[in-house]
């Protein structure tokens, strides 16, 4: 009687212990089926991400999305000879550059690292653009910019206001492109060399560091004249040129000036590259010498918050895009009465 018990109870934990063995089999079941999904799973997105990027690029490809341009262009020459020929046109000029269009070029196998507008402001110098232009658009297609030139022309025969003219470029090239960087550019003065780069940098930059006219010597310490570079937002913390200088001299010295005041250094390339050629020219009329520039100068300190783009009155007759550049006319009045 006594051995049917003892019996009953081993039976019954031997259940029980079969009972949780086959209850962590099918745990361990459970486990490696999930264990397996995720895999797949992580399997399937990664397949997914690879197809997704692989349609990407093809979709990039169609749209001519490319990579950005070297930092240092494989198209430099470097030191490059220049020509003067009386006998160029502008047709020859525009047959030399097809890939420009309406004033504008932009790489065909990679993305510019800058978009920079070049501001000509003109008057009468029709021969000395032309050169310019002849010279100009291969040196800034050999390094691989996105590019615009603008020519400013002042109508009329006022006092010439070259400051104020590239004034007028910057506002009307920033209602075509969210351009990156402004090239300030005299139409005489024509690059000798692909490495000093049109483009704008951490701080203000000067490109004619000598010219043929000066033994390519700087032509006075603290020179910021003839072509510059500055970015947008540069230009617009100086509140760029002052419109008040009529007539040739002191805006180049009064945007220095301005530059100082907001405790940005002016930078230069290495004189062996930053060389030009001045094509010589007469002064013309109506750009005289400006004898009130030393005392606008002595102003600038107080005056430059309220004189410049702020305050920049004009207005334009014409805007044309042959080819070559963008050809912006204005009205730009007339200076006041000598005090």
């Amino acid at each position: 009687m006594a051995v049917f018990p003892v019996v009953s109870r081993l039976t019954w934990r031997t259940k029980y212990l079969l009972l949780l063995v086959l209850c962590a089999c099918v745990i361990v079941w459970i486990v490696s089926i999930s264990d397996s999904h995720v895999k797949t799973r992580e399997q399937v997105l990664t397949a997914t991400k690879a197809r997704l990027e692989k349609q990407q690029d093809e979709v990039d490809k169609e749209r001519g999305v490319k990579d950005l341009c070297p930092e240092k262009s494989p198209l430099l020459r470097g030191s490059v000879s220049l020509t003067f020929e009386p006998s160029l046109t502008l047709g020859q000029v525009g047959a030399e550059n097809r890939d420009v269009v309406g004033g504008q070029y932009e790489p065909s196998k990679c993305t510019a690292r800058q978009n920079v507008a070049i501001l000509i402001p003109h008057r009468n110098r029709e021969k000395h653009l032309l050169y310019l232009l002849h010279h100009l658009h291969p040196f800034l297609q050999r390094q691989q910019l996105h590019y615009a030139i603008y020519i400013i022309h002042q109508a009329g025969d006022a006092m010439f206001n070259r400051a104020k003219l590239l004034n007028i470029g910057y506002l009307e090239a920033l209602k075509d492109f969210n351009w990156d960087c402004f090239i300030f550019h005299d139409v005489d003065l024509v690059p000798e060399n692909d490495h000093n780069l049109y483009m704008c940098e951490a701080q203000p930059k000067h490109l004619v560091v000598g010219r043929n006219s000066t033994g390519y010597k700087l032509r006075y310490k603290g020179y910021f004249g003839g072509v510059t570079a500055m970015s947008k937002e540069q230009f617009a913390k100086v509140n760029g040129f002052p419109n008040t200088y009529w007539g040739w001299g002191g805006e180049d010295d009064d945007l220095r000036i301005r530059v100082q005041l907001q405790g940005m250094k002016i930078v230069r390339p290495p004189a062996i590259i930053a060389r030009y050629t001045m094509v010589f020219h007469q002064r013309d009329n109506g750009n005289e010498v400006n004898r009130s520039r030393m005392r606008l100068l002595g102003q600038t300190p107080q005056t430059w918050r309220k004189d410049g783009l702020n305050s920049c009155s004009y207005k334009t007759l014409s805007v044309e895009r042959p080819a070559l550049y963008i050809n912006i006319t204005v009205d730009i009045g007339i200076p006041p009465a000598m005090p």
